[in-house]
Order: structure tokens, then sequence, then C-alpha cells
């Protein structure tokens, strides 16, 4: 909903939808920040043209203010269709969470020129976003990224209050700010944690006063400590004693609630059975080699496995179920579904495939021994197909083909049996060797009672009171364990299913698993009890962590959260995840909104690996690129329109958020795993990083190795509990330092620090942290220590930071006494858990100089394993860094102000060409090394460059390494601009440039890593701020029309411009339109009539440019000879007339002219000096005395065009041959044109000419088709003949009102012919001449030649042409017809022809030029080509297949013009319009995605690029 009530300024997440509702963020993954005050609004994006606006509505459940979050509660927004603009969707963040959305609609139909069946609605996908909670401690916010997190085992904290307040207080002194504790309720019996035997009652031992005492905790830990509390919450398992277990045991998986488990059951007892009875059958009870194991596990399959028969699972009963078949067959009793026809000719294998598919039960599931069965009506069924009706004398016969068959399809099921046997043994054979032989395991000893052969999966609750009113099956309980690369998605001990038959569980025999089902309603006290106990954490503990959280299934967990988030909203989840896909990683992160993963240092084995997690978590890497923004709006926000300052973050690519612990709970130390010595530099490098850290008690003091939590007797010792805390050397572990060390973490954490340069040399890890902005920051030096390393492991080269100033915080090293005389003193502590004797030590030596505006610093030659050094860093230059980003991004638009939209065309753009013709040959585009040449030399070439190096922060890519190497990049724009702004034409160049300078002066001051960064700043700010200006000054229409409109009309710009070698007249220079870039931009080559005037249209004229409209208007008028404007216009001093079309769309333009612009009628009274004599051929050069001697108006022109057609035209080009054209034919020189006066129709061209936009004229000598057209379409073209008509119509009704004094045209009898007499030829004459009926039988109706036809239901593309089977060809001509002349058309018909050209001509962005299915279709151009082949080489295939862009545009206007005539209701007109945006998703993606920032001229087959087109085309 709009809010009334806006604050002056906001802050904005940027969230688009792509046209299928997806979210288009890198990644995908979207995590935002904590809720702000106002709230900040995450602003969904749709393009009103999209489809899901169809009908549509977004749905998100992020909750309003006041209104507590319910998961399944969705806002809804109605999406109305807006064909101009984007729509926005505001919604303001209140509460952190995970939030979801997506979207309703009914998809748009396929297109059809009858009646298309309606589309039911739809639903996408659910997306996902995660808002971060804000957590506070006295007043201060901690975000997520500068938790310092310490883990204590609770049970071992000793005596509360005592001995809790003493070691937090030790744990708040060392500037941790929240501590993390397992599970603080009653214990089971094997007395870990992680077993409760009762979720809703703390552990008395710990907490004698219960609920009451954790209060008390909390608030001191707050208040007195500045400690927030994080537990851990198990959700998957419960104690395998757990009381409530034998009142409810439904809430595990039994043998009543999972009857699939009892096969596994049965084999658990029978393999703990075998372990007892090993002695009995002479196998060893102890194992002492792999020799032993291996006799042991022999014997499982004689003396377990054949014991129990678990073979009875998998297979059908084969007496049973033959007798069953052959007692329905004998009673005629058979399914009258399953009849067979033809079995008895069936192979064996036919009909037991038959019985498989039709007859099979139980084949899913192991419910029972024998519990897959064969349905004996079916299989009498197959046994009346096979042998007859039953009888007496059959039964024999019947009951043994029925056994046959049986046994036959038990037989994969025997292999499937086998086949799990091999896995249960090598499962119990792997267990085994670990628990009893490995050294890396617990060697067991002797198998006994104790310790059993396995580790049984089962709980067997106890026979009493409570339990004997419960199915003894409901007695026995699968416990909780792991499965090594298990589907995180999949219940493991669900029907589907085989991982506790197959022993792939890595079993906690004291945890029993929880079975939840689908939703509360599959188990109401278990989740009742859950939710409970959830709730009741929430209530005291800011933060949770959820155990094995990838064994946790996954809308359990989403409901659980969302439990704790309606008591405590701003909850911190942290959670491990095990599943080993990052893909479904990002699902549980998502869905629940995880805040961080945790992730292990100590998982590293070396200093290389070290130095991949650092710098995994480390955060962005320095210098990143600014993708965020300022902007004053004005956005149709949830359908009022909204003003406001905004600050927009476009939404960053993000990885999932961490919390790194040095060391965890379950880690070996570095005094086990490492060198002991490795503790301080590991907990420097982890603390460093731009992410939530942690530790666990028993790190900072040096613990010999990981504690035991399940076993572990001794309580915790900790010299920094019992005395203050200072920051420095000293004995007994390294908290003096982890002190320094959390408040460095946690400041810049708080404070955004959050870009980092990682090191690594050898042992050395060096690691520079700063802030974005100030670009203060901390620089660390950590000599890493793992075994073998000594007093000395090589040295640190010099350290270089360029334009750095630093200052030593401080050096130290620790040493560690690892003696076994010290281990063994520790051991022997019976009551305390005891660090080794250690020390940290200052060292001296490291040097701090400046050179050349660069700090070099020095390692002393004594640095050993074990050591680092801090320092606090800063750039002189960006103390007011601020004030930088903010110089940078203001007065641009008052910079750009003033440009022109010529101003913005050398500003923004300027091909290779145009630029070297500008300066003289002098200058070109810029190159960048190892990236190659830029498309354009203006700042759309940049900006094209940066755009993705910025959104993914490509700071390895050659732009940015080219930027850190020099200062050229600045010094050329800025050099071209401001050479530019010398020239009269270019004079309001001088405030962008001096923008420009002043920037880049100030960039060059900072350090050259920081230069790629604000060097794109700039550059975004200065493209935004001429874009902007290009959108003020072109019409309303584009200033509020969607992207993709603004991008089109841009091309506009990127077309029009000064040139040296072409104007629009030969006596100065006048911006003209070049037909493409870059190739058709300079001289000759650039002003084509043709092209310009099919452009015209839409880049002067729908743009609002109507000056330059005119000026091309008029300047082609003035060089009117035989009738026709040139296709070539030369500046007027050399126009070649060899285009019949040009003239026609020439007069089209005209009539838009007067149609669009306003007293655009006023045109036809405008006169214009002729550069030729009227109604004379005579060639004479521009500078002859007659040249622009005589003069006309507008509308004469027009009639001179119109006369000169109608008494025929006849003469050969001026300066024919070679030298004007070195391709073509003598002949081919000669134009011929004439009115077929019986159906008003204008034919000419000839077979060695080319005299349409299909201009292609062969040139191999080895192919032998030089000079030979590719495409001459000569006879009657059919958008000409549209063209005429279009005409003809216009000037009817110019002349009926007065405002065209001409009539008609006289034909070369003289006879006089009006123009509704012209006009009315051709209607009655058009489609008998074009139309190709779909129906065969109705050929006679016109002309057609039946033989010759390829397509039906299609218009031809020429009509008597040399070579009669050219027009019948399907090309994407007839739609130019269709939008000028409409009326020319029978609605149905069009539609027909219509749907036939989307079918088989449309591509992603172009039209075929040929029907794919014509024998001469060539899709593939390769102008290049110097092949034998006569249809391809020198690329002679230009128009015989390949994709062209600018007919899709008339296409799309046909397609809506004739789908809109049939359409009556504002739906069905919405739908028109929406069938015409979905066909331009390709090229909203193209001209997107293209560094041109237009649209191509052509590409390959099915949107295939094509190296030889023009990269931007007008047609």
């Amino acid at each position: 909903m709009g809010s009334t009530n806006l604050p002056q300024s906001r802050e904005v997440y940027y969230l688009p939808l792509n046209d299928a509702g997806h979210p288009d963020v890198p990644g995908g993954y979207i995590y935002l920040p904590p809720p702000t005050d106002p709230a900040y609004i995450v602003r969904f994006a749709i393009e009103g043209t999209s489809s899901i606006c169809r009908e549509g509505s977004l749905w998100v459940n992020v909750p309003r203010e006041g209104e507590k979050f319910n998961r399944h509660a969705f806002h809804e927004y109605k999406l109305h269709p807006d064909f101009s603009q984007t729509l926005y969707i505001d919604v303001p963040i209140h509460y952190a969470g995970a939030f979801a959305f997506y979207n309703t609609y009914t998809p748009l139909p396929d297109f059809s020129s009858t009646t298309a069946a309606a589309p039911t609605p739809t639903k996408t996908e659910t997306f996902y976003f995660d808002v971060s909670p804000k957590l506070t401690v006295n007043g201060i916010v901690l975000p997520i990224d500068s938790l310092s997190i310490f883990s204590v085992i609770s049970k071992l904290m000793g005596e509360y209050p005592k001995d809790w307040e003493r070691h937090l207080g030790g744990i708040g002194q060392r500037e941790y700010n929240m501590v993390h504790f397992t599970p603080l309720m009653q214990r089971g019996s094997s007395n870990s944690p992680y077993s409760m035997y009762d979720q809703l009652n703390f552990d008395p031992a710990c907490f004698p006063n219960g609920e009451e005492d954790v209060a008390a905790m909390i608030k001191s830990m707050e208040k007195t400590h500045g400690l927030l509390g994080l537990t851990d919450v198990v959700w998957n398992h419960t104690a395998n004693n757990s009381k409530w277990l034998e009142e409810h045991p439904e809430a595990g998986y039994n043998i009543e609630t999972a009857p699939w488990l009892e096969i596994a059951l049965e084999l658990d007892n029978a393999l703990l059975q075998y372990g007892t009875d090993l002695a009995k059958y002479g196998l060893p009870t102890e194992l002492k080699s792999a020799d032993d194991l291996q006799r042991v596990i022999d014997g499982m399959k004689p003396h377990c496995l054949d014991l129990v028969n678990i073979w009875e699972y998998y297979v059908v009963k084969v007496a049973r179920d033959a007798q069953a078949a052959v007692e329905a067959w004998m009673s005629g009793i058979t399914s009258a579904d399953s009849q067979v026809d033809g079995a008895k000719e069936w192979s064996l294998s036919q009909k037991v495939d038959y019985l498989r598919s039709n007859a099979l039960t139980g084949a899913n599931e192991f419910a029972g021994r024998f519990d897959r069965k064969v349905d004996p009506h079916i299989a009498a069924a197959l046994l009346t197909s096979v042998l007859g009706h039953g009888t007496a004398g059959g039964q024999e016969n019947a009951r043994a083909a029925m056994t046959q068959w049986l046994q036959a399809l038990n037989v994969p099921f025997y292999k499937e049996y086998d086949a799990d046997v091999a896995i249960i043994k090598q499962q119990v054979m792997d267990r085994v060797r670990y628990l009893r032989l490995d050294d890396d395991g617990p060697k067991l000893g002797p198998i006994n009672k104790e310790h059993a052969l396995i580790e049984s999966y089962f709980t067997r609750l106890p026979l009493n009171e409570t339990t004997k009113k419960h199915n003894p099956k409901a007695l026995f309980l699968a416990n909780n364990g792991w499965v090594w690369a298990a589907d995180a998605m999949k219940d493991n001990a669900g029907s589907s299913s085989r991982t506790y038959l197959r022993r792939q569980v890595i079993v906690w025999g004291d945890c029993v698993k929880l079975r939840y089902g689908k939703q509360p309603e599959d188990n109401p006290y278990l989740w009742d009890f859950m939710t409970r106990y959830t709730r009741l954490m929430a209530k005291y503990f800011a933060g949770f962590r959820i155990d094995n959280c990838h064994s946790t299934p996954l809308h359990v967990a989403e409901y659980l959260l969302d439990q704790a988030r309606n008591v405590r909203p701003d909850l911190a989840v942290f959670a491990e995840l095990f599943t080993g896909d990052e893909k479904m990683d990002y699902v549980f992160v998502k869905r629940l909104g995880l805040s961080a993963l945790i992730r292990e240092a100590m998982q590293a084995w070396s200093t290389q690996e070290v130095s991949r997690l650092v710098h995994m978590h480390s955060g962005r890497p320095i210098g990143s690129f600014e993708i965020d923004k300022v902007s004053n709006t004005a956005n149709r926000v949830n359908g009022s329109l909204s003003a406001t300052t905004e600050i927009i973050h476009n939404i960053r690519q993000s990885p999932v958020h961490a919390l790194f612990m040095d060391c965890t709970h379950d880690n070996e130390v570095p005094a086990q795993k490492r060198d002991a010595r490795d503790t301080l530099p590991n907990a420097a490098l982890v603390n460093m990083c731009a992410c939530a850290t942690g530790s666990v008690m028993g790190y900072d003091e040096i613990y010999p190795k990981l504690i035991d939590l399940v076993s572990e007797p001794r309580l915790y010792h900790s010299s920094f509990s019992d005395h203050e805390v200072k920051i420095g050397a000293g004995r007994g572990g390294i908290g003096r330092i982890k002190k320094l060390l959390n408040q460095i973490h946690t400041y810049m954490g708080r404070h955004g620090y959050d870009e980092t340069f990682i090191h690594h040399e050898g042992e050395y890890i060096t690691i520079h942290r700063m802030h974005p902005k100030t670009r203060k920051g901390y620089f660390t030096v950590a000599h890493t220590a793992f075994p073998g390393y000594g007093e000395g492991h090589g040295s640190l080269s010099p350290v270089h930071l360029d334009g750095t100033k630093a200052k030593l915080i401080g050096s130290w090293k620790l040493d560690v006494n690892v003696s076994d005389s010290a281990k063994q003193a520790v051991a022997d502590d019976k009551a305390y858990l005891r660090g080794l004797p250690s020390s940290v030590s200052d060292l001296s030596g490291v040097e701090v100089q400046v050179r050349d505006n660069a700090t070099v610093i020095t390692m002393p030659s004594y640095f050993p394993p074990g050591s680092i050094a801090i320092f606090e860093t800063w750039i002189p230059t960006m103390e007011q860094s601020d004030s930088l980003d903010q110089y940078i991004t203001d007065g641009a638009s008052e910079a750009f102000g003033d440009c022109s939209l010529v101003d913005l065309n050398f500003i923004l753009y300027r091909s290779e060409p145009e630029e070297r013709d500008g300066s003289n040959g002098k200058d070109g585009v810029y190159t960048i090394p190892g990236h190659g040449q830029l498309v354009f030399a203006g700042l759309q070439g940049w900006w094209s460059c940066l755009r993705n190096v910025i959104r993914y922060n490509q700071l390895g890519h050659p732009i940015s390494n080219h930027l850190r190497e020099g200062l050229w990049a600045m010094d050329y724009i800025v050099g071209r601009l401001d050479r530019m702004s010398k020239s009269k034409e270019y004079s309001s160049l001088l405030k962008p440039a001096a923008w420009l300078q002043s920037r880049f002066d100030a960039i060059k001051k900072v350090p050259s890593f920081l230069r790629p960064r604000y060097f794109a700043l700039t550059i975004q700010v200065a493209y935004d701020a001429a874009r902007a200006r290009g959108m003020d000054l072109l019409n309303d229409d584009i200033q509020n029309g969607q992207g993709f409109v603004q991008d089109l009309a841009m091309v506009s710009v990127q077309m029009t411009g000064y040139m040296h070698s072409a104007s629009l007249n030969p006596f100065g220079a006048v911006p003209s339109m070049a037909a493409g870039l870059p190739h058709f931009t300079s001289s000759w080559a650039r002003c084509w009539g043709r092209d310009i005037f099919i452009s015209l249209r839409g880049l002067y004229l729908a743009t609002g440019r109507y000056s330059d409209a005119h000026n091309h208007i008029m300047a082609f008028a003035s060089v009117l000879k035989h009738g026709m404007i040139p296709n070539l216009l030369g500046d007027g001093k050399l126009p070649r007339y060899n285009s019949r079309d040009s003239i026609w769309f020439f007069l089209q333009t005209i009539q838009d002219y007067t149609k669009m612009v306003p007293k655009g009628l006023d045109l036809l009274k405008e006169t214009v000096d002729r550069r030729f004599m009227p109604y004379d051929d005579t060639h004479f050069e521009f500078d002859d005395p007659r040249a622009y001697s005589q003069k006309s108006t507008i509308e004469e022109i027009i009639q001179e065009s119109l006369q000169r057609h109608a008494t025929g035209l006849s003469f050969r080009e001026a300066n024919a041959g070679p030298n004007l054209d070195m391709q073509m034919k003598d002949d081919g020189f000669n134009i011929d044109i004439h009115v077929d006066w019986k159906t008003g129709v204008i034919f000419g061209g000839n077979q060695s000419n080319c005299g349409t936009w299909m201009d292609k004229m062969g040139e191999s000598d080895k192919a032998g088709s030089k000079g030979v057209p590719g495409t001459p379409r000569d006879g009657a073209p059919i958008e000409i003949t549209g063209l005429l008509a279009s005409t003809l119509a216009w000037v009817i009704d110019l002349h009926e009102q007065g405002l065209y004094q001409f009539s008609g045209v006289t034909k070369d009898d003289g006879q006089l012919v009006y123009f509704k007499e012209w006009a009315a030829s051709l209607q009655a004459n058009f489609e008998r001449c074009y139309y190709v009926p779909l129906d065969a039988s109705e050929d006679g109706l016109y002309d057609v030649n039946s033989r010759i036809v390829n397509r039906r239901g299609i218009y031809k593309d020429l009509y008597r042409s040399g070579k009669e089977y050219e027009d019948y060809q399907l090309r994407p001509n007839f739609p130019i017809a269709m939008t000028v002349a409409p009326h020319l058309f029978t609605p149905e018909k069009a539609l027909t022809a219509l749907e036939q050209a989307d079918k088989h001509l449309r591509g992603p962005t172009g039209m075929a030029t040929l029907d794919p299915s014509d024998l001469n279709y060539r899709p593939y151009y390769i102008n290049s080509e110097d092949s034998s082949d006569f249809s391809t080489s020198k690329g002679r295939n230009y128009h015989q297949g390949p994709e062209w862009i600018w007919p899709t545009g008339f296409f799309l206007r046909a397609f809506l013009k004739f789908d809109l005539m049939r359409k009556s209701t504002k739906a069905e007109r919405t739908e028109a319009y929406q069938q015409i945006t979905r066909r331009l998703e390709g090229c909203k993606v193209a001209i997107r995605d293209s560094p041109w920032a237009g649209l191509a001229e052509l590409t390959q087959k099915n949107g295939e690029f094509c190296g030889d087109s023009v990269s931007i085309a007008l047609a």
C-alpha cells in the first residue's frame, strides 16, 4: 500500500522481476540489512508489458507494521498492464526474517488467427528474500558481521551463579559480544548436551532455580558484561531415555508409525545377536587385524543374514500368489480393466513385464515379509488370455505357468536383495574397522555387551505401566544419525529410503529421531511440544544455532522459526549445514532466513588452505565498485505518483554469510592438528574477516586437545576469568591479544569495513581490511605455524601499501610448551581443564617507512611461526573520502544541462569511423589492452564495458588493470571533449569537459588500486546525466516510457551527428543520420534514402525530433530526379538513383510527418531548392549554374513523384559503369518503371539489378555470381504496391479537404487518371494479384499458378517477376503493405498470413528474409566467404534467410493492427498488446546486452550472432 506521509529521503532496495516473475538479481540470493526507522523499501520493478501482468498479482508475505508474521498470509498487489511504464510495488520492511513472494497470472494464449483456447491461471514458483535481524546490546547495534561469538559447553561452566558469572566476566573482558551455549536443558542418560531428556526444563545441575536463573543470567550478560545469548536448538531428536517418549512413542519412527523399518529392526537384532555369538562360531571377539575383521564379516551371511531371511521382504511368495491366481482363474473372476489380447503369443519376459506393470503391489515399501503381492484377478486375466477360461483339468498347467511367471518376476528382486546385502556387509565392515582398528578411531577393544559389534539403530523402550498400553511395535524407535552425502531434502527414515536397512547411518545411539510428518496434524503432540521448547528458547536468547540443520525437515524448521520469531522478531539464526551442495545450502538459507552458516578455520590443513578460507569470508575486494546511487525520482508506486529523494540500492550479489570460527567445540585444537603456536595467527586471520567470527572456551587458553563434550567430567579453567584482561603480552594464552582482535573486528563490523585484500606468500598471510568510503583500515601480518616449521620458515617480502599510511599497533609471538611433561601436568588435573603453559611476547624490529607516496612495511628477521603484527592504516588523500563520493556524484546534471542532442551524440557515442572523421584521422575509439577496442569513443563505449564489470565486481578485468596502471583513459575522455569544444558546433561541451576534468583530477590523487572504483563511479554518473539530458530533449512519450522505449529512442542520438565527410547538402555541415554503425557512417556510405525514410518515423517523429525530421525530408526533396529520391545521397553532390522503393518510403514519411507533427501540413507549402531541374532527367554537377536554381513546394515534389511514375520511367544511371558499381552488369544500370493501368500496380526492375531493400549483388567470380543479384525482386514488390496505395489514399483525402491541389495524374498518352480511379483499381485487383488461398480449390479466383505454390494462406512477395517462383516466396515484406494500407487486405486473410509469418519467419529479434521451406533458404550470411557456392559466396544470400531486424517493426504493427480489428473488449485489446510485447522480448534482451546499445542489422538463423552484420542499423 502506498504511504501518504513519505519521508524526505528514503532507502530503496531495487528488486526487478523478469518476464517470468523471477528476481533479476546476480546469483539469485537476496540478503537485505536489518530493518530501519523509518522503514526502508523493497521495490519490486515489473515491466508493465510483462506476461505476469496479465490478470496478474504479486503476492508478498511481508507483514505490515504492527502485524504478526504469518508465513501463509500473503498481501496481494494487483498488476495492471501498462504499455508505457514500469510498475513499481513498494513494500516497507519493518521486521527481520525470511519472506516469500510469488506471482499469479493467466498466461498469454498462443496466437491464432482463429479462436484460441483460454489458458488456465498459473502461479510462479515461490522466491525468498532474507532480512537480517537488528541485534542490540546496551543500546549498541551489532550487525551480524560484527559479532564475536564465544562458544561454551554449558555443563563444564561450573556452579551457577558463582562460576558462571566469573567466566562470563572473562568472556566480556575479552570483548566478545555473544556467548553460544550448548543446550542448557536437562540431559539424557549419555550426558551429551545434544541428547536432551526434557526440552522444557533447564538443567538443574546448572540452574537450580530453573528458568528464573536463566532469566537472571541473560540479564546480567547483557547489562553487566555486554553479551548477547545464543543457544543451540535441537529439533530432530531427543534423548533415548526421554520420559515423554514412553507416553508418546508416535513422536518417533517406530514399527507402527514406520512399518517399512521392521526389516531394519530385524537386521539390527540379528547383528547384535551375531556379535554376542561370535565365540560360539569360532570367530574372534577382539579384532587385532584386517584379517580378523574380514572373518567376522564373512560370517555375517551364514550366521546372521541367512538366519533372519530378510530376502522375504523383497520377493513375491510364489506358491501363495500362484494359488490365488489359479483360484481366481477357476472362478472366472478377472479384472475387467485388465483384459489381455494376444498374450498367448507373448514371450515370458512380456508376460512378466505385464504382471510387474499391472498386478504388482507393495513394490516400493518393505511393509512386511512377502508384502509384495500379485493381484490374483489381474493375474487371472493373463491366465485366461493364455490358457482360456479355467477348467478343473487345467489347474496344474495354470499353476505351473503362473509359478514360472512369478519366479521370473522375482529374479530382479533377488538381485536387489543381493545388492543390498553387499552394501550392508560393506557398511558394517567400514564402521567396525573405524571403531576398532583405525588409528583415528576410538579402538573400543573386545566385542562384548558394553561395546557391541554394532551400534544399535534402535532404542527399545522399557516395558512398564506407561508403555504397555501401546502396541508392542510402537516401542522400537529409530535412533538418529547422519548419512554421508545424503539428500538433505529426503527423509532418511522415510518409506522411500533404505539407509537404515543398508546400515548407512552413522548412528547416535543416545538419540531418538523425531517424526514430524508433513504438518502439525500428523503428530500434534510433537509439534506442540517442540513449539513450546522453541518459544522458551526465543524468550531468552538473541540467537539460535540449529543443530544438524541439514537433517531437520525444512518445513519443520520453517514452522518452528516462525514460532521463535513471533516471540523475538530480531532473532539471529546460525546453522551447521553439511549438505555437500552449495545450491542446497542456498535453499536452506533462503527459506529459513539463516543469518550465517558456521564455517571452521580448523578444517584447513595448510597455510594455503587457511588463505583460501580467509579469502572466502573476507568480504568484497578493496576498491570494489559502487552500485548504489542517489536519485530524485518521480515513479508511479503502488498506483500512486511518488516524488522524493531516494538512495537506490541495487541488490548486490551475495554469498551465504558465514560465522567463521577459529575453532569450534567439535574441532581438534591447533595443539593437535597443527602447531600450538598457530593459535595466535589463526585467531588473528579469522578476526580480520568481514563476517561474524567466533571461538570456543579453551582456544584462547590453549587447551591441549579437543574436549569430549559427552564424557569430559572436568570443569573449565581460564586465567582470563579470574583477572583483569589488558591488551598486550602476557602468560596463560592469547586472551589479551584476543581482546584487541575482538575490538577491531567488532568495530569494523559495526562501521562497515567490508573491503579486504589478502596476500599469501609462503607461510605468511597478510590481510588488509578497510572502509569503502573513509578508506581507514587495519592491516595484519600473520606467520602461520604448522608442524615442521620450527623457529623459521622463510621471510615475507617488504609490503608496499600504495598511497597509504600505516601505524604499528603491535607485534607479538606466541610460545607454547608442548612437551610431554607439560601435557601430562595438564592431564593430571582431575578437576579442571587447563591450557598448556604459554606466553605472548612483544616483537620488535618491524619497520614502517614512507617511500614515494607508499608505506613499506618490512618484517624483522626474527618473526617466527606463531607471530602476528597489526597496523592501523589510512589514506591521506582519502581522509574526506565521503566527500569524494559526494563530489563525484554532484553537479553532473548541471554540467550536461545545456547539451543538445547532437552534443550528446559526441559525448555518448561516435564509432571508430566517425571519430576518425571528426579528428581528421588522428584519433579513433579507445583500445584497452587485453580487452580490445571499445565500440564507441564516448561514454557509452566505456559504460558498455564497465556495466558488467561493476555488476559482478570484476576487479581483475582488463579495464580495471588498465586503470590501475595509468591515467591514459581519463586523459583520453577529457581530451576528446576539450578538443571538440573549441569548435562552434560543440561549444556546449565545455561544461561536461570541465566537470569530468575536475573529477578525474581528484581521482588521480587516490592510490592506483582505487582508481577503477572512482573512475567507474564517474563514468556512471556522467553517463546517467548525459542520458537523462537526452530524455529531457525528447518528447513526453519517451520520457515517461519504459526502459526499452527509452533505449530505442537513444538510438536516434547514436545515429545523428556532424560529419566532415557527409552532410545533407553540399554547402556546409548539417547533422545527418547514419545508415548503420560502424560501417555506414561516413562519406558516401552514411546517408541512404531508403534507410533514412524507413527509420525516420521511429527515430525522429516518435521521439519529438521534428526539426531533424524536417531537415532530412527537405534534403532529399531537394534532390528529386526521375520522380525518385536517391538511394545514396552523397551530400547532394553525387546522388545515385537506383532504388525503386526509396521514393515510396519517402512519401510515406511525409504523410507521417503531416499527421504526427503539430502543424505538420504546413510542410506541403514549404519550398525547396532543386538540385536538378523539375521533370528533367538531365544530369549535371552540383556546382553547375542550373543546380539549385529552381524551387518546388513539397506538394509539388509529391505530385512530380506520382506523375513521373504514371507516365513511366526509363533511364540509365548517370556515370553508369564499373566506376559507379564494379559488381553490376551493364544492363543493371538501366532503370525502367511503369504502371499497369489494368491493375494500378507499378512494375519495374530487371533480373540484373536489385531496386528494393533486398539489394545484394552477386560478387564472386569463383562462384560465377558476379553481377547476378541475390534477390532482384523485379516486377511488382508487394511493399511498393502497399506504399503506393497508402500515398494515393492520403492525397485523395488531402484533395477532398482542399489541402492538395492535384486530383490525379496523366498517363503517357495524355489521358487524365484521377487518384480515386487509380486507388480503386489497386483495391479491386490487389488480393487477386497477390493472395495465395489456403484452399487450392479457390485458386481460380486469384492469379495463381497452382503448380508453383510452396506455401498457402500467404501474400506473394512479388507479382509477375522475371522468375515466376520468386513471386510465391514467403518473405517479410507483405506486413509493410499491411501496415500502411490495411484497406487492401481482407482481415481474415491478413491474420492467416501474419500467423504464417509469425510461425515461419519470426526469429528472436528479426524476421527471416525467406521461408525456411524454400529451396533457396540460406540463413547464414558470411560476407567474406569466397567459395564456389553460387548461393552464398561473397554473401550473396544476404536476404535469403538471415533474420533482419527492421521488418520486425512493420510485422508487429501489422500484427497489432489486424488483431485489434477483431477485439471488442478492453481485456481482448490488452491481450493484443501483450502478444506484441511477448514478441519484443528478444529485442529487449538484445538492446540491453549489446555493447552498442542498439539492435543489430541482422542475425543468423534463430538469432545467432552474425559477425558481418552492422552492429546498429536503420534498415
